[in-house]
């Protein structure tokens, strides 16, 4: 059986919250390579360690990166790293806007993060998702399960 095209099974809703999750990701890629680019230029790492942090960005952005990448391919396992990603920065979307006194970036941190939280819990996802387990004909009658 031919594979249905990407645009008849991906909804747009799943393609929009993998742009937004990708641009994280690539956002965070971004902060690693500048982060070692400082350290290699000889600036000053005795309060924290740029290669280490570069690190961890480095890991963590590749990883949202890809689960971006695959929602917007339409692979359905990108949605759980893309939902994890999303709750872990909301409390730096918060972060931003009190403590450290960055409210510009607090709101649009923020609002990527809510809209791709409303984007990967909308119905059209919710029934894309549950489509791979045969549920799409009994999601919106219970009655026949």
């Amino acid at each position: 059986m031919p594979k249905p095209s990407l645009s008849k099974s991906t909804p747009t809703t799943v393609r929009a919250a993998g742009a937004l999750v990708s641009l994280e990701g690539a956002v965070a890629v971004g902060v690693a390579v500048v982060l070692v680019v400082r350290g290699l230029l000889g600036h000053d790492q005795s309060v924290s360690s740029g290669y280490g942090t570069a690190a961890w960005f480095a890991i963590l952005g590749g990883a949202v990166l890809a689960a971006g990448l695959a929602l917007i391919f339409g692979r359905r396992w990108g949605r759980a790293i893309a939902i994890v990603a999303q709750l872990l920065l909301l409390p730096v979307a918060w972060s931003l806007l009190t403590d450290s006194h960055q409210p510009f970036f607090g709101v649009l941190l923020g609002v990527v993060v809510v809209g791709a939280l409303g984007c990967l819990f909308s119905s059209p996802t919710s029934k894309w998702m549950a489509a791979e387990y045969g549920e799409e004909a009994d999601a919106d009658n219970p009655s026949e399960r």
